[in-house]
């Protein structure tokens, strides 16, 4: 049985032997295109390596650009906020003058008026458009007010007093 046992172990170490022969061997046959693929999978790490590098950078460049823009705009739209409330102010200045004018204007025209005979402030006043005469009836005093119209055709004088009431001072 031992030299059974002898023969079997014998065999089976020259089947090993053989077998890690042919292991090596094959890895030899084969171990020039595993060097040629792993360069290829350096040389398409290093290309990957060197796109993600680009990408980032023009990334970087656009984004620069971007935050550049984005301030020339900032400070475009404050300086077009602070134009606008300048124009603003010019704008309520403007009215507040006209205003003023319109008023001296009136207060000269309701002086003249006021200064005529009642007679012939009523037939000037007649002969204007019913609004125009309107606003300047309003700016005379009561008592001149009072001695024009009652010169004026009723009709005409009725016409004046609607036109006053819906004029807002």
């Amino acid at each position: 049985m031992n030299k059974i046992f002898l023969i079997l172990a014998l065999g089976i170490s020259l089947f090993a032997k053989s077998e890690l022969y042919d292991c090596t061997k094959i890895f030899e046959e084969r171990k020039g295109e595993l060097i040629l693929e792993l360069e290829r999978i350096d040389e398409q790490e290093q290309a990957l390596n060197a796109l993600k590098l680009a990408t980032t950078e023009l990334l970087s460049k656009k984004e620069a650009k971007l935050s550049e823009k984005e301030t020339k705009l900032n400070a475009k739209e404050a300086d077009l906020k602070k134009r606008e409330e300048v124009v603003s102010a010019k704008l309520k200045k403007t009215e507040e003058l006209l205003s003023e004018l319109k008023e001296l204007k009136m207060n000269k025209i309701s002086q003249v008026y006021s200064k005529m005979k009642a007679q012939s402030a009523a037939d000037v006043l007649s002969e204007l458009k019913a609004e125009e005469a309107a606003k300047i009836l309003t700016t005379l005093k009561p008592k001149s007010l009072a001695k024009i119209l009652s010169k004026m055709d009723t009709k005409k004088a009725s016409e004046m007093t609607e036109m006053m009431s819906k004029i807002e001072k």
